[in-house]
C-alpha cells in the first residue's frame, strides 16, 4: 500500500531559513530541503501523513509565524498538500545537485553521473534519512572530519557515528581513510539507507557496521574504545548522550559534536565540562555551530 506524507511549503524570509530548520528538526521531519526564489526562500519538508492532522498543520503555521514576528521579519508563508510516497521520493529530488563540501568533499546524488572531480566523490540517496550536506550542520561536521584526518595515520583510527542518518559522515570518515566506522541509530529507516549507501560507495560491512539502536548498543559491539566520534544530532539528544560517551572513550579519544544551536552551546559545553570533555574549538555557521571536543 503506498503510503502519503504531508508536503509542507515555506516561503520566507531567508533570515529565518536556520529557525525554521529547527523548528521541523524538533518536530521530526523526514527530509528537508531549502532554495533561493529572488529575494525569497522557499522551505520544503515532509511528515507522514499519520503524523499529523490538519489541525497540528495549522498550529505548526502559526508557529513559523510566531517565530518570525518575534525576529522582527515578515511572517512567512505556509501550504501543505498531501502527496503519495513515490511523488514524495520524486519531488525533493529534482532540486538537488552535486554540492562541494570543504576543501576534499563533493556529494554526488546517486541518480546523477559520476563528475569528473579531483575530490573524493561521495555518492547518496539519502531516501528519508537525515544527511543530504545540505544542513550547515551537517556541512560542519564533514568539513571537521577534514580537519581532524588531514595528515593524520587515518589507516588505523576506528571511529563511531551516533546517530548516523544516511551514513553520510561515516563515509566521508571512510573516505578519508580511516579504518573502521561503527554507525547507529534509533530510526531502522535511517539505517536502512545507511547501508543502501555503503553499497554505492563500494564499501563493505567489515569497513562501515551499521545496527539499528542505542548508544548502548554501540557500547556492547565495540570492541576497544574509539579514537574519535562524530555526532550530528539535536542539543537536547546530545545532553543526554554525554554522560555515557565515557564509554566508548580513551584519553585521546576526539569528538565532533552538531546539530547545536549558537544559544544552546554554553549548557553543551557545561555538560561536557562536567564529565571531563573539553571544547578546543566551536565553528559557527549561521545559528548552529559545531563543537570539536577532546578528553580533559
Amino acid at each position: 500500500m503506498v503510503s502519503s506524507w504531508w508536503e509542507i511549503q515555506v516561503f520566507c524570509d531567508p533570515a529565518l531559513e536556520e529557525s525554521i530548520f529547527w523548528r521541523f528538526d524538533t518536530i521530526g521531519s523526514h527530509g528537508t530541503s531549502s532554495q533561493k526564489k529572488g529575494k525569497t526562500c522557499l522551505i520544503q519538508t515532509y511528515f507522514p501523513q499519520h503524523h499529523f492532522q490538519l489541525l497540528d498543520l495549522a498550529a505548526l503555521a502559526l508557529l513559523l509565524k510566531q517565530d518570525a514576528l518575534c525576529s522582527q521579519l515578515p511572517p512567512p508563508q505556509v501550504s501543505w498538500k498531501l502527496i503519495d510516497e513515490e511523488d514524495w521520493s520524486k519531488s525533493w529530488k529534482q532540486h538537488w545537485q552535486p554540492q562541494a563540501i570543504g576543501d576534499r568533499f563533493l556529494i554526488n546524488p546517486a541518480w546523477l553521473p559520476d563528475p569528473e572531480s579531483d575530490r573524493l566523490v561521495l555518492k547518496l540517496d539519502p531516501g528519508i534519512a537525515f544527511g543530504t550536506g545540505t544542513h550547515p550542520t551537517t556541512q560542519l561536521c564533514l568539513e571537521s572530519l577534514e580537519m581532524r584526518l588531514d595528515g593524520q595515520a587515518a589507516g588505523e583510527l576506528i571511529i563511531a557515528d551516533i546517530g548516523c542518518g544516511s551514513g553520510i559522515l561515516s563515509i566521508g570518515a571512510l573516505l578519508l581513510g580511516v579504518k573502521r566506522v561503527y554507525a547507529i541509530d534509533i530510526d531502522d529507516m535511517a539505517t536502512g539507507s545507511a547501508r543502501e549507501n555503503r553499497a554505492l560507495n563500494g564499501l563493505s560491512p567489515d569497513q562501515l557496521w551499521i545496527e539499528t539502536g542505542t548508544l548502548t548498543r554501540l557500547i556492547e559491539a565495540v570492541d576497544q574504545p574509539v579514537d574519535g566520534f562524530v555526532c550530528n544530532i539535536l542539543a537536547e539528544v546530545i545532553l543526554d548522550l554525554i554522560p555515557d560517551l565515557e564509554h566508548i572513550a580513551q584519553p585521546s579519544t576526539w569528538g565532533i559534536l552538531s546539530g547545536i544551536l549558537l544559544d544552546q552551546s554554553k549548557l553543551v559545553a557545561d555538560t561536557l565540562e562536567q564529565h571531563g570533555w573539553v571544547v578546543a574549538t566551536l565553528w559557527r555557521r549561521q545559528d548552529w555551530c559545531c563543537l570539536n571536543i577532546r578528553r580533559g
